[in-house]
């Protein structure tokens, strides 16, 4: 039986350099937190512009996604593509927030401030953050203004799925053309920043 036949699109070959630098990538953003919070300030941190690494985690899965997916919509329907992203990303988005309900709840002995949350409220918070709906900012139970209290790089996911969204509804149907008009544009606000 073939791979079209059962409704599973075989894998692509994978680029092995994608991996290690998707691997450098986040030993530099978990450097960069832990100097971040063990340093005597932004003005010591070892890596100024560690965060980059981050941004640079977004290119390489716009790359990927397109590679992954640009030669397959003949063979795949919206839903099968957006099932396929949840599957992927999914469980990642639960299990963080489950560690950091774990990790919030247990660490009222080390943490006197938060030991005054209720249990229902770090259970709502939980499911908000299991369903990446973003808490608002007065129901944050950690006083950090997050959106996420309990995992905070669920940001970065929320944008993941965004990205999928747009990439599968509108940006996948661009000409070469514009594409290139906007990797441009893109580049153009990059440099303006950084300069």
């Amino acid at each position: 039986m073939s791979a079209t036949a059962t409704g599973y699109l075989a894998s692509k070959p994978r680029y092995e350099i994608l991996d290690g630098l998707r691997g450098v990538a986040a030993m530099i953003v978990v450097a960069f937190h832990l100097l971040e919070t063990y340093s005597k300030g932004p003005a010591y941190q070892v890596l100024n512009h560690g965060y980059l690494a981050v941004d640079f985690f977004f290119v390489l899965s716009g790359f990927v996604i397109g590679y992954a997916y640009d030669d397959r919509w003949n063979r795949m329907s919206l839903k099968g593509f957006f099932k396929r992203r949840l599957v992927r990303l999914h469980p990642m988005v639960i299990m963080g927030s489950l560690i950091g309900a774990l990790f919030f709840y247990f660490g009222s002995a080390a943490f006197p401030m938060i030991a005054g949350v209720q249990w229902w409220e770090v259970l709502l918070i939980c499911l908000l953050g299991c369903t990446m709906l973003p808490a608002l900012p007065s129901w944050d139970i950690r006083g950090w203004g997050e959106t996420s209290p309990l995992n905070g790089p669920a940001w970065s996911l929320l944008y993941e799925y965004i990205a999928n969204i747009l990439y599968a509804l509108v940006i996948r149907r661009f000409p070469k053309f514009v594409l290139g008009l906007f990797v441009a544009g893109a580049a153009v606000l990059t440099l303006d920043l950084t300069l």
